[in-house]
């Protein structure tokens, strides 16, 4: 287990993240929601992920109740704020906020403090808790006087009440995060999509910062939304459908994974965790069978030669950190 920042709160080295089975893009069924997170726990994942966007709730309700016979002490839960619920009418699906679910409530921007209290009192009526270990601030790109001004400060105000134990902020960008960790007190940032084997623009300013700051990096979207689990035409990559210059270069760097015995999905889970900064690597997860096999290729060790092999062919920047090599067994 790994501490966030100056925090009590500590995460398993893989975490699950529970977007999906929010019906993300399509609909998972109860029993199989269910049995990824009991498959998350068997696997010894202790970090859990979620937040009321994901599904209009139905995450969080989803996510609470396979938990619920788990000893409260022996597990880390997040969720974020930022995004209130507010009922509608119900009327059509929720599709184009990219959740199969019926459009029961819509999504209202709030990082005023009352908002913030509110959305976090009514995740954890979702969650069936009296309390949750981390916040997030949810994506405030278009919202950043707001989240600084207000919202940070509320979170800092529940922080100081003991409400939760660590805050901070979520988002598919290095900038902002960084900034927030320069200018406030955040125990932890969870940055998606910006730290892969495609994408290390976090490794420019927010990953040294977070490293002088004290501060933990949460890293989700390790596989860029599907494009380094599976390249192939027509494969996701930043919620949406991959360049083809992108599926290219990640076949390229499947070939190089393959040649040396390993897996592009084992190589980019080690990438993401080999970073100092980093506490945690979060994998979203829509069944048992998934789960299973991210904590298989997170546990597998990817040859030195591989990482050599990405350099010498311009595939990854000399100054980003791999794993170390494990060490030789005394003759």
């Amino acid at each position: 287990m790994n501490r966030l920042g100056r925090s009590r709160v500590e995460v398993s080295a893989l975490s699950f993240g529970a977007a999906a089975i929010g019906n993300l893009y399509t609909e998972v069924g109860e029993a199989q929601a269910h049995d990824a997170v009991d498959a998350a726990w068997q696997r010894g994942i202790r970090y859990f992920d979620t937040a009321p966007h994901y599904g209009l709730g139905l995450s969080e309700r989803r996510l609470g109740a396979a938990l619920r016979d788990h000893p409260r002490d022996r597990y880390t839960i997040s969720t974020k704020v930022g995004r209130r619920l507010e009922p509608s009418d119900g009327a059509g699906d929720d599709l184009a906020g990219g959740f199969a679910v019926p459009a029961t409530h819509r999504r209202v921007w709030d990082f005023s403090a009352d908002g913030i209290r509110r959305t976090l009192e009514a995740s954890l009526e979702r969650l069936g808790l009296d309390r949750v270990d981390v916040v997030y601030l949810h994506d405030p790109d278009e919202h950043a006087e707001q989240a600084f001004r207000e919202g940070y400060p509320a979170l800092e105000q529940l922080r100081s009440e003991g409400v939760v134990g660590a805050i901070g902020a979520g988002m598919n960008q290095a900038g902002m995060l960084t900034r927030f960790v320069r200018d406030t007190d955040a125990d932890v940032v969870l940055c998606a999509g910006r730290y892969t084997l495609l994408d290390q623009s976090a490794l420019t300013a927010l990953l040294p910062a977070a490293q002088d700051r004290g501060t933990s990096v949460v890293v989700g979207g390790a596989f860029n939304s599907g494009l380094l689990a599976n390249p192939e035409p027509g494969a996701r990559y930043n919620y949406t459908v991959a360049p083809s210059a992108l599926v290219e270069r990640a076949l390229r760097l499947k070939s190089v994974a393959e040649r040396h015995g390993t897996t592009l999905r084992a190589a980019a889970l080690a990438f993401c965790a080999a970073h100092p900064a980093v506490a945690s690597v979060l994998v979203g997860a829509r069944s048992a069978h998934e789960v299973r096999d991210c904590a298989h290729q997170f546990a597998a060790r990817v040859p030195a030669g591989f990482w050599h092999d990405l350099r010498a062919e311009g595939l990854l920047p000399a100054d980003a950190p791999v794993p170390a090599e494990a060490p030789k067994e005394p003759s």
